[in-house]
């Protein structure tokens, strides 16, 4: 059998060597080179051999063929013995792949358009996602079970303008359910912020849950937040499930015990200080939340705007500005925070968290592997979803749904 990693090597797979999807194609066939699924993918990574080797005169099918089966040398690998299926859309780092794997499930077919997410979703799971949701070629996704995606938030989102369907990003829903009216999986899981529940006064919720119904499926809707999963992130996120026959019942959800900022950090790392002054609160209390928040950077003050009393405010409204006790929770981490300005006061200091930390707080395990880009992997964590809150709802959907 042969290694994953060699196979990687001997081909040179780098992600976007060529700007169609051929690496998608050929690395989707790699895992789902059986049944019916593999004719989804082998023409385009045939194709895509064809074009790696300058269309050099050796049999393309037989190569194809030295390569497999795999094994799979890598920290996520699918599973043996699949029980169910699903599609990875809009997939960032792989925040529903692990959970579902772990319950079983076989993914055969991911799409993400960002190319640092594509670089990290193949060095964890060795499958390149496929791009632009946009220009798909709907023939290309299988029939799968459930349905997964962490739409684009922005629109929705009140760190963003909040335009709604008006912004093109919030018409990538309708591409989602162009792939359900196609493929009629048995189940649709969506996750996107909270503040969607309130947007343009409910009515876009209230457009995607009409437009869900069309579609054949009984809709179920909450507002569920990481920190009762066992992670130490005060994060509210909205989820959404239908199914074609049951209503999907959210309090069968088990919760995991509440953890604290101290329970997750590292031991032993070089820590980045705060070496700029700050003031720490001499009254502080614990938020409902679970939230400390303990001092703030001295900023300079925001002159226009500031009424009398609001003059801490001003300074601290930004989350960089903002320092949080680590015997509580953090607040969500920001996918517009590329530097990584968290800061937590811990054993007597402020510093800054590490960017292990971060993943640690959104529940990715130790084992995931980051690209070599700070920036861009401070990025990838904001913009993920909670690991451990994605495989309690996913427990309960193989539970009840499938």
């Amino acid at each position: 059998m042969v290694k994953y990693s060699v196979v990687r090597e001997k081909l040179n797979l780098e992600v976007g060597k060529y700007a169609d999807d051929g690496i998608a194609h050929l690395t989707h066939y790699f895992q789902n080179q059986e049944g019916d699924i593999s004719n989804h993918y082998r023409d385009g990574a045939t194709n895509y051999l064809v074009q790696l080797f300058d269309g050099s005169n050796f049999k393309i099918e037989q190569q194809l063929q030295n390569y497999l089966p795999l094994q799979f040398d890598i920290p996520f690998p699918p599973p043996q013995t699949p029980e169910f299926t699903f599609v990875d859309l809009f997939a960032g780092i792989g925040g529903f792949r692990i959970p579902l794997q772990e319950l079983n499930g076989k993914c055969v077919f991911t799409s993400e358009f960002n190319f640092h997410a594509q670089r990290t979703y193949e060095l964890n799971f060795g499958e390149v996602p496929f791009g632009d949701i946009t220009r798909l070629d709907l023939n290309t996704v299988p029939k799968h079970d459930v349905l997964t995606a962490g739409f684009p938030c922005q629109p929705f989102s009140i760190s963003g303008k909040m335009k709604g369907f008006e912004d093109t990003r919030g018409t990538l829903i309708y591409n989602v359910f162009q792939i359900i009216e196609k493929c009629n999986p048995k189940v649709v899981f969506l996750e996107n912020v909270k503040h969607l529940v309130h947007h343009d006064n409910g009515n876009t919720l209230k457009t995607i849950l009409k437009d869900l119904s069309l579609l054949g499926y009984q809709v179920a809707w909450k507002v569920l937040n990481a920190s009762d999963f066992g992670v130490a992130q005060n994060r509210e996120r909205l989820i959404i499930i239908g199914h074609k026959i049951k209503l999907f019942d959210f309090s069968q959800i088990k919760n995991q015990p509440k953890k604290i900022l101290k329970e997750v950090l590292e031991i032993g790392v070089d820590f980045e200080y705060l070496n700029e002054s700050y003031t720490l609160l001499e009254k502080y209390k614990t938020q409902q939340s679970g939230l400390i928040f303990i001092g703030y950077r001295n900023k300079r003050i925001r002159i226009a705007g500031v009424r009398p009393g609001t003059e801490n405010l001003s300074r601290v409204h930004k989350q960089p500005n903002r320092i949080y006790s680590a015997e509580g929770v953090h607040p969500a981490l920001p996918s517009q925070e590329s530097s990584g300005r968290f800061w937590i006061y811990d054993k007597g200091a402020v510093r800054k968290l590490t960017i292990n930390e971060c993943y640690r707080i959104m529940g990715f395990p130790d084992s995931f592997v980051k690209i070599n880009n700070t920036s861009e992997s401070y990025k990838q964590i904001g913009n993920s979803v909670c690991v451990p809150m994605i495989k309690a709802i996913s427990a309960q959907i193989k539970e009840q749904l499938l």
